[in-house]
């Protein structure tokens, strides 16, 4: 299932837009922005289309982490096109760069960071290269923007809105690229949660389709995106007494800047401890975790889904499609925050810092 498809049934704004994108007689970046269901992807699709007609060669980065077309979710992902295309879905990434979310509020620094890399590889090979971004567009969604203009610095941003709701963003922007602004298509329609969750579980089933269980050597490929394993191991006797203390199951520890374990409530009820000094990280939700397999140049090969860890012997059980040749590329196993199932489920979000 897929939001966007290709259509040249567009309001006039939209082929004036590709006029001017066609007149750029140097690489394009084009950065397209608007709120959730404002038609971003469509009109990406729509300008991918047109611009392969023209004989010129496109670069898509999908960096709408939540609704993603190019899977996996969670991910910023590069593609070029190589022909005429119904949806972005179809296309199949050239890169990809791990968020670990489909929430990346806490996530503003990587997102501008996946998006200036994926850009700048693009830019390479590409003519045009057109950016689709989330629909977050208040409170931290605003800074993310700005950081991501900063860092790519497109000739164009286009700006999708009905009455001028992004104005402030507009004037934010202004410096690093020239903002146009195109209405909103009357044929763009709302989509609730349910129906947008209902889209990512569909995509999530569809890339774990094939997936099979891999281990992994946590001695050799560096686990990130975590507290969880700095420091020196724990003793026995650290261990008994955090145990007595708060009536745990202490599975794993570290002594770091602070205590960090791994964890299991033997009785239920609150805890009263200093944040500063532990840090408890329940097991269970490490279960089902989003990973991603990230490479020595720090971009994501493929994501799996953390089965099991072996904190003994510093092994992990993670799915994944990914074949045995990929997985041993990977340097780091990168910790995400989202709980999700291979059948596409998605079981929950974990805040930032609860890892």
């Amino acid at each position: 299932m897929n939001k966007a498809t290709y259509t040249e049934d567009v309001p006039p704004d939209r082929f004036e837009l590709l006029e001017r994108i066609i007149s750029l007689e140097r690489l394009a970046k084009v950065m397209l922005i608007g709120a959730t269901d404002s038609g971003k992807t469509t009109l990406l699709t729509f300008l991918a289309n047109r611009l392969i007609d023209e004989g010129l060669r496109v670069a898509v980065v999908d960096s709408d982490v939540g609704q993603k077309g190019i899977l996996p979710p969670a991910t910023i992902s590069l593609a070029f096109p190589e022909g005429p295309f119904e949806s972005i879905g179809e296309l199949h990434a050239y890169a990809h760069y791990f968020i670990g979310t489909i929430t990346p509020g806490s996530y503003t620094g990587e997102m501008a960071v996946g998006v200036k890399r994926l850009t700048d590889m693009a830019s390479e090979e590409a003519d045009v290269v057109l950016i689709d971004t989330t629909g977050f567009v208040t409170g931290p969604g605003i800074e993310m923007k700005r950081l991501k203009a900063e860092l790519v610095k497109p000739e164009l941003i286009v700006f999708l809105e009905r009455n001028g709701e992004l104005s402030h963003l507009r004037r934010l922007l202004s410096p690093y690229g020239e903002a146009v602004t195109l209405s909103i298509s009357e044929k763009a329609r709302g989509h609730s949660r349910s129906e947008r969750r209902e889209v990512r579980r569909e995509k999530w089933r569809a890339y774990f389709s094939n997936a099979s269980l891999v281990e992994v050597d946590l001695s050799k490929t560096v686990p990130t995106g975590t507290e969880l394993f700095r420091g020196r191991p724990l003793t026995p006797e650290e261990r008994d007494l955090l145990s007595a203390l708060f009536m745990w199951l202490v599975i794993a520890g570290w002594r770091g800047e602070r205590y960090v374990v791994v964890k299991a409530d033997v009785e239920p009820g609150p805890r009263q401890y200093g944040r500063s000094v532990i840090h408890a990280v329940d097991f269970e939700r490490l279960s089902n975790l989003l990973v991603g397999f990230i490479d020595g140049s720090g971009l994501c090969l493929g994501v799996g889904i953390l089965k099991w860890i072996n904190f003994g012997e510093m092994k992990a059980q993670v799915l994944t499609p990914l074949p045995a040749d990929e997985v041993g590329k990977a340097v780091e196993l990168r910790f995400g925050r989202i709980r999700v199932l291979e059948t596409g489920e998605e079981l929950g979000l974990l805040r930032r810092e609860e890892l």
